[in-house]
């Protein structure tokens, strides 16, 4: 539930801090004196767009801080687990606003869209206005209602998961019969690009292989020249070879080291160098023996590595890719061969991913249809209750094609007046009316309901004496079940609060603020005494207030 709300410069706000406890708190104050504050600062807090026209005079800029106890809520919690932003037992909902209509929002202290803050509020708290856009008159929120009613949030939530299934097979199956219909041409392209491949045959590695043969092959008159020169310079000329010239300086060299030890290392280093040499000459004319000047190979490995070439411009790959796209079309083909195979399976896993979303489906149907009337019988009949005598309530199914969220439509209908039709909700209840409407359904789901913290602006417009007072009764009611603030002008449903805030605006020559105040038992009287009688309290006014809240507050 809501347990904290920090409001800086927002309308006539310049800080506030308030404390919602558990049960009803009524919110009253003369008109104009700051009531709406709250609202626009919740409303502000929950991801609503706002306008900065909301910020108070002179103020660089707005802010709403919410803080909501989440122990007992399991949703929320994995939703922000989801997200890596659970921290505890609390959630943190922040939200700025400045004067050019810049504004940013955070959740326990990371930055979210807005989109992300309104999911999450609508996880955490109600808020019920007499305005066409509250959740009540949107058909998703009335099948949400009605399957908290029935007890079937799990049900709903299997049949949306069963039909995105369902959907997915559906896809891959409609994928593989496009694929289908153009398997013919394709399978004979792939078998003529495979005998291509198959009759190269290009092993992996062998192009480079090739590619230093050519380079070889190509150079060979020229290799054999240098290497011959080199052979000869090196050990194999008559005289003055490297050889010669390093066996005398070995020679030079092992009389000096008899007469200095020191120079041994020299002569070690010398020596190899000579054995080196040797054996670079002999390395040489081994390489000498195979190399051949050969055209008819070079020729042959010309004509190979121009195939390789052409066969890789026509696959638009590297040359070197050759070996991969040769496995990859191997692959397809076998695919394509089996492909009535494959496509059989897929039939028989969209086939079974149908049956198990319409099993799904029809218990889900069987829940809402089975509670659909109980629902509609109970709302009409607190409707009743609050003063809307000819009232009727029902909670339409009508089918539908399947869908995500079942094979029925689900819509609340209302009427009244006497011999009016039914009609869709949004299209005929008056502000007052939709105010009740919304207090009706959620007294009538109070034991089942997973948004822990109501808010109702003036619920109770349009109505007065006993009325008035049933409706302040199944405030309380509801508070029994969850946290409830509802803005009233009405001193009957004001008495039945558990907690009373009360507004006022204090004005000066250069300044307006409003404040909210919490009243103890006489300033609750005083209030009360106000909201009966007007400014001046009277004797007999203070009696009945006093009166009216003992009697208000002996209710359970």
């Amino acid at each position: 539930m809501l347990t904290h709300l920090s409001v800086h410069n927002i309308a006539t706000v310049e800080q506030l801090e308030l404390e919602p406890a558990a049960g009803l708190t009524v919110i009253t104050g003369e008109t104009g004196a700051g009531k709406s504050v709250l609202m626009d600062a919740l409303s502000l807090a929950l991801g609503e767009r706002a306008d900065s026209t909301v910020i108070r005079a002179g103020a660089e800029r707005a802010q709403v801080q919410a803080t909501f106890d989440v122990r007992q809520l399991p949703a929320v919690r994995a939703w922000l687990e989801e997200r890596e932003l659970d921290q505890g037992d609390e959630v943190q909902l922040r939200r700025t606003l400045r004067p050019d209509g810049r504004s940013r929002a955070w959740i326990n202290g990371s930055t979210m869209p807005l989109n992300d803050i309104r999911e999450l509020g609508d996880l955490l708290i109600n808020i019920h206005s007499q305005h066409e856009h509250q959740a009540l008159l949107r058909r998703d929120a009335q099948r949400a209602l009605l399957d908290s009613f029935a007890g079937a949030d799990n049900a709903a939530d299997r049949t949306r998961s069963q039909w995105q299934q369902w959907q997915q097979a559906r896809q891959a199956l409609t994928s593989a019969r496009d694929q289908s219909r153009e398997q013919h041409d394709r399978i004979e392209l792939v078998r003529f690009q495979l005998e291509e491949l198959d009759a190269l045959a290009l092993a992996e590695g062998e192009l480079a292989e090739l590619e230093a043969e050519h380079k070889r092959l190509g150079h060979a008159e020229s290799l054999i020249r240098l290497c011959q020169q080199s052979l000869a310079l090196l050990y194999e000329q008559d005289e003055h070879t490297i050889n010669d010239h390093l066996s005398q300086a070995l020679g030079w060299l092992g009389d000096a080291a008899e007469d200095d030890p020191s120079l041994n290392d020299v002569v070690a280093s010398v020596e190899s160098a000579r054995l080196q040499v040797e054996a670079a000459a002999d390395d040489l004319r081994h390489y000498l023996d195979r190399l051949d000047v050969d055209p008819e190979r070079l020729a042959a490995t010309e004509e190979r590595l121009s195939n390789v070439y052409a066969l890789a411009r026509k696959h638009r790959v590297r040359p070197e890719e050759l070996p991969e796209r040769h496995r990859s079309l191997q692959d397809e083909a076998h695919t394509l061969t089996h492909f009535d195979d494959h496509l059989a399976q897929l039939e028989a896993s969209e086939a079974a991913a149908e049956k198990r979303y319409q099993d799904s489906a029809r218990k889900l149907s069987t829940q809402r249809r089975k509670q659909a009337p109980a629902m509609g019988r109970g709302i009409e009949r607190y409707l009743h209750d609050l003063g809307i005598k000819g009232a009727r309530f029902e909670v339409s199914l009508t089918a539908t094609e399947p869908q995500a969220d079942g094979l029925e439509q689900v819509e609340f209908q209302f009427s009244a007046n006497p011999g009016q039709p039914l009609r869709p909700l949004a299209k005929v209840a008056s502000g007052g009316e939709l105010s009740r409407v919304s207090l009706a359904i959620q007294v009538m789901c109070a034991k089942v309901l997973t948004v822990p913290s109501l808010v109702f602006d003036e619920v109770d417009v349009g109505v007065g004496g006993g009325v008035a007072e049933i409706v302040g009764r199944l405030l309380r009611e509801l508070g029994q079940h969850a946290q409830v603030l509802c803005i009233t002008h009405q001193p009957q449903v004001a008495a039945l609060g558990h907690r009373h805030w009360h507004v006022i605006k204090q004005q000066s020559r250069t300044s307006t603020q409003t404040q909210i105040q919490s009243l103890d038992t006489e300033q609750r009287v005083q209030e009360l005494a106000r909201m009966v009688g007007g400014l001046e309290l009277t004797p007999s006014t203070l009696a009945h207030a006093e009166e009216m809240l003992a009697k208000s507050q002996a209710q359970p």
